[in-house]
C-alpha cells in the first residue's frame, strides 16, 4: 500500500511546504535574532489561513440555518478576525493610511476563491452520495421485491 497516492499528493507536498517554511521562519528568528517583517506576514497569513479553514469546517454545525446565511456568517466573523489583528499590529507597527482597505481586499479575494472551492466541492459530494444512498435503496427495494415473489 503506498501512503501517498494520486488522491493525497498535493495535500502532502503542501502540508510538507507548510513545515518548511515554518520551520525555517523560526530557525531564521532564532539564529539572527530578530522577527523580520516578511517572517511576521508568512506567520499572519499561517494563521488566518488556520482560522479560515477551522471556521469553513464548522458550517456542519449550523445545519439548521439557510446555507448563505452559515456563509455570510463565517465572512464576516472572519473578516473582524481580519481587521482585529490589523488593529493589534498597529500598536507595533504604523499601517499606512490604507492598510485596512488593503487587508481587507488581500484577505477576501482569496477567500471568496476558497470558499467557492469548498462549497462546490461539499455539493458535488452531497449530491455523489445522496446518488449512491438512492442506488442503495432501490437495490434494497428490488432485493424486498423479488422475496416476496
Amino acid at each position: 500500500m503506498k501512503l501517498i497516492n494520486k488522491q493525497n499528493f498535493f495535500p502532502t507536498v503542501c502540508v510538507i511546504f507548510t513545515l518548511l517554511v515554518l520551520g525555517k521562519i523560526v530557525l531564521e528568528a532564532a539564529a539572527d535574532g530578530i522577527f523580520a517583517g516578511y517572517q511576521k506576514n508568512l506567520l499572519t497569513m499561517f494563521g488566518l489561513s488556520l482560522a479560515a479553514t477551522f471556521i469553513i469546517s464548522q458550517h456542519y454545525r449550523f445545519g439548521e440555518l439557510p446555507l448563505l446565511v452559515v456563509i455570510l456568517g463565517q465572512y464576516a466573523l472572519l473578516t473582524g478576525i481580519v481587521m482585529l489583528v490589523t488593529w493589534v499590529s498597529s500598536f507595533f507597527e504604523p499601517i499606512h493610511e490604507n492598510g485596512y482597505r488593503d487587508m481587507f481586499l488581500s484577505f477576501t479575494v482569496p477567500y471568496m476563491i476558497g470558499a467557492a472551492v469548498y462549497y462546490a466541492s461539499l455539493f458535488y459530494e452531497t449530491r455523489r452520495i445522496n446518488k449512491e444512498i438512492e442506488e442503495i435503496r432501490r437495490y434494497q427495494n428490488d432485493q424486498y421485491d423479488e422475496s416476496k415473489n
